[in-house]
């Protein structure tokens, strides 16, 4: 097996979004293809209801697709067309903006812990003016396996050790594991080769390759066909990876489309009602 190596390290930065949601964000600011397929990683873990009641009224999304992945707590998913759910601890939603979305997540909680992720990935110019669609997975519906050294994995897309995650039809055939590895544990995953590879560490501290990755970062890793982690201590981390789309990326805000014209074109649309139609 060809392991593969960091490349780089971004550290998550704290910031607020939506209604004053304090999150901590991973993006490859002013230069979103450096992570292509990935467009940004964002982290919601926060004890205090103030930091997070606000939520997230409603707004417009175009070009891209959000995967919320929800570790503790619930919230509330709704949509210009009627559609609502309630994304509790251990569920996905993967949602395909397409065309265009106006929607709202709002914290479906007044007190407690919320923890969870929300991460961006492009689409494809062929289909970024496609309906909107969504694929919502409750907890039970997302496989775990276990691991050699006693660790765990969730599966939400992709396949490990033979099981395969239940999201579907992804353009950039992606793999989205979320792993928990014990102390002095070791674990070797086979990835595509060619695939933008991201490693997210959220809790305790890992090594990739033998080069340390603490929480709160995430690595970009060179090519090759196998990841080769090392947990330093009990740790838990996200596993990405997507197939680059080497496609030009102009982005404003909601907006991820291919060129200047398309977002501004994507404003009028939602400025005059029709982003959706």
């Amino acid at each position: 097996m060809n392991n593969r190596q960091i490349l780089r390290i971004l550290p998550a930065m704290p910031t607020s979004d939506g209604d004053g949601v304090k999150i901590r964000r991973v993006a490859a600011h002013g230069n979103m293809a450096l992570l292509d397929p990935f467009l940004l990683v964002d982290e919601i873990a926060a004890d205090d209801a103030a930091d997070y009641i606000g939520g997230f009224p409603p707004h417009p999304h175009r070009g891209f697709e959000t995967i919320t992945y929800m570790l503790e707590g619930q919230m509330r998913h709704t949509d210009h067309m009627g559609n609502e759910g309630l994304l509790k601890a251990g569920g996905v939603q993967w949602m395909t903006a397409g065309r265009g979305v106006i929607h709202a997540e709002m914290p479906e909680q007044n007190e407690g812990r919320l923890h969870g992720f929300q991460i961006w990935i492009n689409l494809p110019a062929r289909d970024k003016m496609q309906p909107a669609r969504y694929q919502e997975f409750d907890p039970q519906q997302i496989p775990g396996i276990s691991l050699p050294g006693g660790g765990q994995a969730r599966v939400i897309t992709g396949s490990l050790q033979g099981t395969s995650g239940p999201v579907s039809g992804i353009a950039t055939q992606p793999l989205y594991f979320d792993i928990r590895l014990p102390a002095g544990s070791q674990l070797d995953v086979p990835v595509p080769q060619g695939h933008t590879v991201l490693l997210y560490c959220y809790d305790g501290d890992i090594s990739i390759a033998g080069k340390p990755l603490q929480q709160g970062q995430l690595a970009q890793l060179g090519d090759g066909d196998s990841v080769a982690i090392s947990a330093t201590s009990d740790a838990r981390l996200l596993l990405l990876a997507g197939q680059p789309l080497n496609e030009p990326i102009a982005n404003y805000g909601p907006f991820v489309m291919n060129t200047r014209e398309e977002i501004e074109q994507a404003i009028a649309d939602y400025r005059n009602g029709t982003l959706t139609n």
